[in-house]
C-alpha cells in the first residue's frame, strides 16, 4: 500500500495589512442585539489581549477566493516540479466559495472547478472536489487525499485551503476582528517508501447542539439589513468545546501512530485565537503528564495574519518549509502533527513523517 507525502507547497498572503486602528470607528453590538456602550479603544485592546491578533490580511477588491486559491496552488505546483496535467484530484477546502464585494456567495461552479480552470488544467480525468468541513477543511482534504492514494485511485493530488472571511463578517460584530483572508496549498503524491508521510489520522464530528456554535446568521444590529447573513461565532461555547475534545483527539492520533508526544517535533494547530490555541496545547501536554511546554513546538501566525479558517494550517506549513518563520524549520525524518477544529463542530488531526 503506498504512502502519501508532500512534495510541494505554496501560500498566498494578501498585501493589505489591517491594523487595529481599522476598527476604531466601528459600532459594535453584543449577542443580545444591544449596542456596546464602551470606548472602541477599550473593546479593541481587550480583543488583542485575548486573541493576540494585532494584524490580519484582507484581499484586494479585484480578487476572489478562487484567485488566491489558484495563486497558492500554482506556487505549490511549481515547488513540486510536476506537470499540472498529471493531477488526479484537486481538493479545495472552503466555507463560503467565491464571495463578491457585496457578500454574495457562490458554489456553482464549485470552487475546485474554478481553481482548476484558473490553473489552465485541461485533463478531464483530473477530478475537482470541494471540501466543506469548517475550519478543519484543509486537514480533512489531506485525509481524503491519503485515502484516495492508499486505495490506488490517485497518485498526485492538489489540496488547497482558501478563504475570504473579510467579506462574510457582520460589520457590527466584534468577532469580525478575528477573521482574515488567505490561501495555502500542497501537492501530495504516492510513494512506496515505508513509514513516511501520513502515518495516522483521526476525525470526529459533533453535529448536535454544536451546530449553533459557528453558523450563518443575521446582523447583530437590529436596525441593519436583516436579509443578509454573516458568519456568527459563539466564542465561549467553542472555547469550552475545543478544550474538552481537541487535546484528546490529538493524543488519540499520536497514540494510534505508535508514538508519544516526545516524538512530535512540531504541532501545526489551526489558528483560531491565541488564548484557545495555547490552552489546547497545554491540555495536550497535561494528558501526557507534562505541566509545561516549549512554545516553539507549536508555531503561531495568528498575531500577524489573523484567522483565515481553512488556510491557516497550510499557510503555516508553507512558511516554515520555505524558511520564512524565524526560529522554525522541519527536520528530515521528524514527525509533525496537523490539527484543527471548527464549524460542525468538527475536529481532526494527522501525524505526518518527513521522508
Amino acid at each position: 500500500m503506498p504512502n502519501t507525502i508532500i512534495i510541494g507547497s505554496g501560500s498566498y498572503l494578501p498585501e493589505r495589512v489591517i491594523e487595529r486602528n481599522h476598527f476604531s470607528d466601528s459600532v459594535f453590538y453584543d449577542d443580545n442585539f444591544v449596542k456596546i456602550d464602551k470606548p472602541n479603544d477599550e473593546i479593541i485592546q481587550k480583543f488583542v489581549e485575548i486573541t493576540e491578533i494585532e494584524n490580519r490580511r484582507y484581499v484586494d477588491d479585484d480578487l476572489v477566493n478562487s484567485d488566491i486559491g489558484a495563486k497558492s496552488a500554482q506556487i505549490a505546483l511549481d515547488d513540486a516540479g510536476i506537470d499540472k496535467e498529471s493531477l488526479d484530484y484537486i481538493i479545495s477546502a472552503t466555507n463560503f466559495g467565491d464571495v463578491d464585494l457585496h457578500g454574495q456567495q457562490s458554489f456553482m461552479p464549485s470552487l475546485s472547478a474554478i481553481i482548476k480552470n484558473k490553473l489552465g488544467i485541461k485533463n478531464p480525468k483530473c477530478i475537482n472536489y470541494d471540501m466543506i468541513f469548517g475550519c478543519p477543511g484543509w486537514v480533512e482534504g489531506m485525509v481524503l487525499a491519503d485515502t484516495l492514494i492508499k486505495s490506488g485511485k490517485a497518485k498526485n493530488i492538489l489540496v488547497v485551503g482558501s478563504e475570504t472571511l473579510s467579506r462574510v463578517t457582520d460589520p457590527y460584530d466584534r468577532n469580525k476582528m478575528i477573521f482574515a483572508d488567505g490561501a495555502g496549498a500542497v501537492v501530495v503524491t504516492a510513494t512506496e517508501e515505508e513509514n513516511v508521510g501520513i502515518i495516522a489520522h483521526n476525525t470526529l464530528c459533533f453535529n448536535g447542539d454544536e451546530l449553533a456554535y459557528l453558523e450563518n446568521s443575521h446582523s447583530l444590529n437590529p436596525e441593519a439589513d436583516q436579509t443578509k447573513k454573516y458568519i456568527r461565532m459563539r466564542g465561549r461555547k467553542i472555547y469550552e468545546f475545543a478544550l474538552k475534545y481537541v487535546p484528546d483527539a490529538m493524543k488519540q492520533t499520536i497514540d494510534s501512530a505508535g508514538l508519544t508526544l516526545d516524538d512530535i517535533d512540531k504541532i501545526l494547530l489551526h489558528q483560531a485565537n491565541a488564548k484557545m490555541d495555547h490552552a489546547m496545547i497545554s491540555r495536550l501536554f497535561k494528558l501526557y503528564g507534562k505541566s509545561s511546554y516549549e512554545h516553539s513546538v507549536s508555531p503561531m501566525t495568528i498575531q500577524e495574519f489573523g484567522n483565515s479558517s481553512v488556510a491557516t494550517v497550510p499557510t503555516m506549513y508553507d512558511l516554515i518549509k520555505k524558511g520564512k518563520m524565524e526560529g522554525h524549520s522541519f527536520k528530515d525524518n521528524s514527525y509533525i502533527l496537523f490539527a484543527s477544529v471548527g464549524a460542525g463542530m468538527n475536529i481532526n488531526a494527522i501525524v505526518y513523517k518527513f521522508p
